[in-house]
């Protein structure tokens, strides 16, 4: 059993913190709590920001002296160390996924596949622009070296998985039709690379009727353009500002272990309180995934809609124009964000061309303010440029966390989950 069928197979909402710690007994240990936590639960394994950009000589320095890492460096401590300390904890009742956010990946596919893990993700997009200056060229050259990471993998007798993060990229501010099309065209990327098993990420947003709408999107076109892949849809807590108070934080969550729930997603990322302000221990991971983990607990799946709405028609519209820039899909990726047929607003990177624009309406939906020369001008409401200025992007990035902030004031007190109090 891979990662993504223990996922498809599971009876309950699977959560996943972003764990990672440097140290291998301390990495270890908190996969450990992940694994016996209240819930269901796979396992992570968060890179470190060196190890990311392949500053391989400041990982070393760094253990040499004691310098705090902000993950585990896999590239850096021998396949050995990293054996041992998976040893006894990672399982088929328990896979652990790599997850790293850099646009040189190829030693950290090589790392992974060296210490038997089967699990990663990423993408030639989101693990570009929103991370660095790499070029995006580069970055889908250096990405398309998954496909030697595929047949490595099953050399093993397990099937590799990999995970889009094109969903999530800069998500708070990214109109959703746009964050499906950059999903789906990073599964397709993979699925041309020879993988067969695809998660599909989705970042939640700032109004729940817009996110499901647009997860309903997700999931038909990976039906009408992944038929011989297995794939799942992943749902990321949000992840632009959070709530202050804990309450506010917790709340934040509940709502996105409900949206996976309501949306017939199997897997959620979740986020802690405290990392917004610093990396967060292991206890307070396990307090994420038990609280997630709770609020779907007594939830059921309605019957889910087709998926055929205006997130839909908007994403359809944004593929079928970068499916038709190349014959090969590396290639139309480059050449789309070259014309502004992608073009993801507030993003700085050189490679994206930076005339789109959001904004919130007034019950905290994302539109289009600018779509640039994205094709999406035939389309209604796409026609009309709005101004958005400094105050405008400020009161969008703190939307959400100023609303659960006050609704957890305005309750005074904590939730009510299980039966039990949450402080």
């Amino acid at each position: 059993m891979n990662f993504g069928e223990f996922v498809e197979q599971a009876a309950q909402l699977v959560v996943q913190p972003r764990m990672g710690f440097a140290d291998p007994a301390r990495m270890r240990a908190g996969l450990l709590a992940t694994r016996d936590a209240n819930a269901t639960t796979v396992g992570t394994i968060t890179l470190d920001s060196y190890t990311r950009v392949g500053d391989l000589a400041s990982v070393d320095r760094a253990l040499r002296t004691g310098f705090g890492l902000n993950g585990y460096p896999i590239v850096s401590h021998s396949t050995q160390v990293t054996r041992a300390m998976l040893d006894g904890v990672e399982s088929t009742d328990f896979p652990v996924q790599v997850r790293h956010g850099s646009p040189r990946p190829a030693e950290i596919f090589q790392a992974l596949v060296a210490a038997r893990l089967h699990a990663t993700e990423g993408g030639p997009v989101s693990y570009c622009l929103p991370y660095g200056r790499t070029s995006l060229e580069e970055s889908v050259r250096n990405w398309a070296a998954c496909r030697e990471l595929a047949p490595l993998i099953r050399e093993s007798g397990v099937e590799p998985h990999i995970e889009t993060f094109g969903g999530c990229m800069m998500g708070q501010l990214c109109p959703p039709g746009l964050l499906v099309a950059l999903s789906v065209l990073e599964a397709l990327f993979f699925y041309h690379h020879g993988f067969r098993s695809i998660s599909v990420s989705y970042a939640q947003q700032t109004n729940p009727a817009q996110d499901r709408e647009a997860i309903a999107a997700l999931r038909r076109l990976c039906t009408e353009l992944l038929p011989s892949a297995r794939w799942h849809v992943v749902v990321y807590a949000y992840m632009g500002l959070y709530p202050r108070t804990p309450q506010g934080a917790l709340e934040l969550l509940a709502s996105a272990a409900e949206l996976a729930v309501a949306t017939g997603s199997p897997r959620l990322i979740v986020k802690t309180a405290a990392e917004a302000h610093r990396i967060p221990t292991i206890a307070e991971n396990v307090a994420a995934l038990e609280h997630a983990a709770a609020a779907a607990r007594p939830l059921t799946t309605p019957p889910l809609p087709d998926g055929d709405n205006e997130i839909y028609r908007e994403a359809h519209a944004l593929l079928d124009a970068v499916l038709n820039c190349e014959e090969e899909l590396g290639r139309a990726l480059v050449t789309a964000f070259k014309r502004g047929l992608l073009d993801v607003p507030y993003c700085l990177h050189p490679d994206n061309a930076g005339q789109t624009r959001s904004y919130l309406d007034a019950d905290g939906t994302l539109r289009w303010a600018d779509t640039g020369s994205l094709p999406l001008s035939t389309m209604d409401g796409m026609g009309a440029r709005r101004s958005v200025g400094s105050a405008d992007l400020m009161a969008a990035l703190s939307h959400v966390r100023d609303t659960f902030d006050a609704l957890a004031l305005a309750r005074r007190e904590p939730r009510a989950i299980g039966g039990r109090r949450v402080s």
